[in-house]
């Protein structure tokens, strides 16, 4: 998609003011139905389109990503423009700053249309938990589009951007990916810079993005991973020519099927959809390797004992003096922080920030927070162990397809739940690629996941990259086109 539209500029067969008039349209008329944008940015889209449109006439030699519209998750700060995360008490917060991941997008000619809707501070995998309103997922106006980046997932799925740049934290790019029949990457953690994105969990938050094809997905990360003096648990590795490298055999590579992915939980229909791909692999020429990763089953307790940990302190600045929602009637100082952050904060956004402050209360760290780092150990052990056997793992993305809205609100358990095949990824800080794998009888979308060695997202590309080009899903259009 991104190399044939600036093949099309760079032939003047289409401008880029058409491109944003075209995203600009698609939200128009999409969105008021699909609710996948929090600020639509038309004015500064179309400024930045003439500016890539003048620099074509001149004759310069623009890069791949001039003039191409994209999105944003609402964690994403960008300098002057309101910035959310999805959450009531940053309703009105203007960003001083841009995130570097943005800069480096925009730097490269890259078209922001707007700010994707998304879980509140990246709390849900629904995009249920929105404090403006309910995200809808393209293939069915009826379900959900995952989450927390389910803004994100439907903007590109109904092409409302070429493509849109995410955070995951336990699953929240690959999870709504596999929901609307997209690509999502989860990089290695500190591949991508994450200064100036808000932080849910500092140890798990991963930049990534969401595209329509593997090798959009490839071209975004060359141009956004790298090291950040800004951030620095960002590797100062070589960035790889990622899109260049995408054409490999299969034959003889080693996929690794993890078993504790393939037992009860797992929905029939994603089971076949997974299974039927794996098959692919194996009349390609891949060696299909059974692997073991036990201590899965206790990845969802130690993720949400970290995760709420570091939520409880990411969101103590939140106290209505700095920025941010402030309470206009409170009496004095400590009425300020308890009313600011009763009003500001929604009910999961509370749950956690209580579920994480008594995890690291004294009497249960030890008990809670610290074991819960163990159990870590032990799952990222576990990988090291399987890429050992394995170059990479091939699993489902989400033990079940795309759920209707409202069917597990009540229910914050089986919620949580539905993140078991994504949060030990990021416990383990390895990379891991969703690709779409099928459909379920009622047109739902259901996507594998490809997981890699640290720093290997080359395979992972090369590997979703083949199974892509056999196969016509990314052709397929959802309902609201």
């Amino acid at each position: 998609m991104i190399k044939h539209l600036h093949e099309q500029l760079i032939k003047k067969e289409i401008s880029a003011v058409e491109l944003a008039q075209d995203a600009l349209k698609n939200i128009a008329d999409f969105d008021p139905h699909v609710r996948a944008f929090i600020t639509v940015a038309k004015d500064y889209a179309l400024s930045r389109a003439r500016e890539a449109d003048a620099k074509i006439a001149q004759g310069a030699n623009i890069g791949i990503l001039t003039g191409i519209p994209f999105s944003a998750k609402d964690v994403f700060c960008v300098r002057g423009m309101k910035t959310t995360a999805g959450a009531k008490i940053l309703q009105n917060y203007i960003s001083p700053y841009s995130a570097t991941a943005f800069e480096k997008i925009e730097r490269a000619g890259g078209v922001l249309i707007g700010k994707a809707n998304c879980d509140a501070f990246g709390h849900g995998s629904s995009t249920e938990n929105s404090d403006y309103g309910t995200t809808h997922n393209p293939w069915n106006l009826e379900y959900v589009p995952g989450g927390s980046s389910g803004g994100s997932s439907a903007a590109v799925s109904a092409s409302m951007g070429v493509f849109s740049l995410a955070e995951d934290t336990g699953g929240s790019i690959r999870q709504p990916a596999s929901f609307t029949n997209t690509v999502g990457l989860k990089v290695t953690y500190g591949l991508i810079s994450r200064f100036g994105v808000i932080a849910y969990a500092s140890s798990l938050d991963t930049i990534g993005h969401i595209t329509r094809s593997v090798e959009d997905a490839a071209i975004i990360l060359e141009h956004i991973a790298g090291h950040d003096p800004k951030d620095l648990t960002t590797s100062k590795r070589d960035v790889p020519r990622y899109a260049e490298n995408l054409k490999s055999s299969l034959k003889g590579i080693r996929l690794g099927i993890p078993k504790e992915y393939f037992t009860e939980g797992l929905d029939p229909r994603v089971k076949t959809a997974v299974e039927k791909a794996i098959a692919f692999f194996e009349d390609q020429g891949a060696l299909i390797i059974e692997v073991s990763l036990p201590h899965t089953r206790y990845a969802v307790s130690a993720y949400y004992l970290i995760s709420t940990s570091e939520t409880s302190s990411n969101l103590a600045r939140y106290d209505g003096i700095g920025y941010g929602y402030s309470a206009q009637d409170a009496g004095d100082l400590l009425s300020v922080f308890m009313k600011s952050r009763g009003q500001g904060f929604g009910p999961e956004a509370k749950r956690r920030i209580m579920l994480g402050t008594y995890a690291l209360s004294s009497g249960y760290y030890d008990a809670y927070y610290k074991k819960a780092q163990k159990v870590r150990t032990l799952i990222k052990q576990d990988f090291d162990a399987a890429f050992e056997r394995v170059d990479s793992i091939v699993c489902p993305a989400s033990p079940i397809p795309p759920f209707k809205i409202g069917e597990k609100c009540d229910d914050p358990l089986q919620m949580y739940l539905a993140d078991i095949y994504t949060v030990p990824i990021n416990l383990a800080g390895v990379p891991a690629l969703c690709v779409p794998c099928g459909f379920t009888e009622e047109k739902l979308p259901i996507g594998m996941q490809i997981i890699g060695k640290q720093f290997d997202e080359q395979t992972l590309l090369q590997i979703g990259w083949a199974y892509e080009q056999a196969h016509e899903w990314k052709s397929k259009q959802p309902i609201v086109r």
